[in-house]
Order: structure tokens, then sequence, then C-alpha cells
């Protein structure tokens, strides 16, 4: 399912960390329904301006998006109501996932933030997540199983965009292709706008729907999937 109305961008973006700029001017534009891959070497920003995107460093020029509108702050001055627009699945899962939580209750800890009923069991299914492993801690479970849990959290809420960044690094082949699958399906009911950063072109050219292509000296450019 489209969704012409979402659209989520950065325009003119120069962002980086102290006197250092890591992008020049790059822009990026997601579409309801849509798979950007974002694609380059270490070190090129691709990460830097997934959090550009995720609202969590603000640009020091440039504008970011969200539903076609200019976004007026990045992190706390961002409203709870545009930061659970965008969902995130981290690289790592391991730092990114408190060691001491259940996995239902990293699933859950969106709601709870968010004062929603706590309700795990269909989104846990739908990654692959079988009821005797939501009991467990990251250290009791497989790096695939704990990602299943990063992706499960970051979709609880029902985001409108998805930022999936390097997800299936430390990936078997199996588990991608069903973490990918998992994202279609989601896609195809909601409509949600999703950017995949990898250094994989490989799975980018399966997955995207076109690539953009970052480089190093802190530009981008659109290429065919």
């Amino acid at each position: 399912m489209s969704s012409p109305d979402l659209i989520w961008a950065a325009r003119d973006v120069v962002a980086g960390y102290g006197s250092a700029p890591v992008l020049e001017g790059v822009g990026i534009e997601v579409r309801g329904g849509e798979t950007v891959g974002l694609a380059g070497p270490s070190g090129c920003g691709k990460t830097t301006l997934g959090r550009v995107l995720a609202l969590l460093h603000r640009p020091d020029a440039g504008t970011v998006e969200i539903d076609g509108a200019p976004v007026p702050g990045f992190r706390h001055r961002a409203s709870r109501g545009l930061r659970t627009r965008v969902g995130m699945v981290f690289q790592q899962p391991r730092l990114a996932i408190d060691p001491r939580m259940t996995l239902r209750a990293t699933i859950a800890e969106p709601l709870r933030a968010n004062r929603l009923p706590v309700q795990v069991a269909e989104i846990a299914e739908r990654v692959g997540l079988t009821p005797d492993l939501l009991g467990r801690r990251p250290h009791e479970v497989s790096d695939g199983q704990l990602q299943r849990a990063g992706l499960a959290r970051a979709l609880v809420l029902r985001p409108a965009y998805l930022l999936c960044d390097e997800m299936t690094t430390m990936l078997d082949a199996s588990t991608t292709a069903t973490l990918v699958g998992v994202i279609r399906e989601y896609q195809a009911d909601t409509g949600c706008a999703v950017l995949a950063v990898s250094h994989d072109g490989v799975l980018l050219g399966r997955w995207a729907d076109r690539i953009v292509q970052m480089h190093m000296n802190g530009r981008s450019d659109s290429v065919a999937a």
C-alpha cells in the first residue's frame, strides 16, 4: 500500500561533530510505501544522515521534513508525536538493548514510555519470536533473536517511517531474509516509508526500490536499484 502523503526528507543538510562537517549539503527523500537504500563506504556519513532523519542529531544547516513539513526541533526539542513517527533498528542490538530487560520488556518499552496498553504478543509473533523467548534476557538469546526483538520494538508503535541502520550486519542470510520480509509485510499493510542503510550492495539491490550513494566528500547521488 502506497501513501503519497508520507514524505520523509533531508534538504541540503550539513551536519557533523564539532567543527568537522560529515555531510555537505546532502539531500534525500523517501515517500510512503517506498524503500530507499543508502549505500557508501565506512565513514562517508550514512549513520550521521540516518540520525539526522531520526531526529537524533541536529544538523548545522538544512531542513528535515516529516509528513512533508519541516520539523521544528531535534532530540528532546522534537515533540513526542514526531519522534514516534520514526522507528529505528540499530546495527548492534547488544549495544542498543538493555541487558537487564527481557525481550518482552524490551518490545514493550516504547508502549510504556507513551503510556499505552502493553500488548506485544502479536508483534512478537510477527517477527518470529516464540512465547518462550520473550521471558529471556539478551545474554540468553542469539544475535538473530535479539535483532528480531529490536525490530519488534521499532514497529510496536506503528511508525510511518522506519530507519534500518546496518540492521543485518551481524545476521545470517536466513534471518536477514526473514526480517526484510517482515518489514515488507508491514510496509504493505501501512504504507510505511523505509530507509535501509547498508554497505551490502547485493542486499540493497534486492530490497530497495532505488539507492542513494554516499561519498567520502560528504555528498550523495541517486543510482538505480
